[in-house]
């Protein structure tokens, strides 16, 4: 499999995969085991549905939020970026304006709270599918990766790491939306929302809503100040 000849090349010692095709599989004993023996679980692309369809309150599920409190590095490409949120995206249009018909959501399997994360983003031109996405939750912050590009989440903060970017979309200062009147195929109408446009070598406070402008000096004041 190409994800495991990826994974030894880039030094990782014992490379391995199991079956959760089936919800059955996904609460078997030998599942939850291979969950408990990890260091780090990573997720593929596909369909994000199809993941939380399959995982979604089985012993699996449990075993994944158990691994992530113990320090177990979570990770996963496209469908597997999106549906680490509490909210996903499931499927939207491209290359288009805001309006809430662009975008159908549903809950992801709740490993990064509070956000919406999008994927190939400035390649497909999804901008307009985040913003109609975080116009209808504007709690949640909107997370657009760029292919080629990651962020690493610990403790509420994110590192970008890649050859693109990540941007942000913060709702949370919207001071006007036509959502509650404008028809579902219309245009919607946001006033002073955020957007953040993060490269490698930035990241982003989660809980503050903060861009960190530097990493590496934010990285060094952090040790300097535990």
């Amino acid at each position: 499999m190409k994800y495991i000849e990826t994974f030894q090349k880039l030094g990782a010692a014992d490379v391995r995969t199991f079956d959760v095709s089936t919800r059955r599989a996904a609460n078997t004993d030998s599942a939850v085991q291979y969950i408990r023996d990890a260091t780090c679980v990573f997720f593929t692309g596909g369909e994000q549905l199809r993941i939380t369809e399959l995982l979604g309150g089985t012993r699996v599920d449990a075993a994944l939020h158990d691994a992530l409190g113990r320090g177990v590095v979570l990770g996963g490409t496209s469908a597997g970026a999106s549906m680490m949120s509490s909210t996903m995206i499931v499927s939207g249009d491209s290359e288009t304006n805001p309006r809430i018909s662009v975008v159908d959501m549903a809950p992801g399997m709740e490993f990064l709270t509070g956000v919406v994360v999008d994927q190939h983003f400035a390649q497909r031109g999804r901008l307009g599918r985040l913003m109609s996405a975080v116009a209808q939750y504007p709690h949640h912050l909107g997370l657009g990766i760029d292919e080629d590009t990651a962020l690493v989440v610990e403790n509420g903060v994110f590192e970008v790491l890649g050859k693109g970017a990540v941007s942000v979309v913060d709702a949370g200062g919207m001071s006007y939306s036509n959502l509650d009147v404008v028809h579902t195929d219309e245009s919607l109408a946001l006033c002073q929302i955020k957007l953040h446009i993060l490269p490698e070598g930035y990241g982003f406070h989660l809980l503050h809503r903060q861009p960190i402008t530097n990493w590496n000096e934010w990285q060094r004041s952090k040790e300097l100040n535990t």
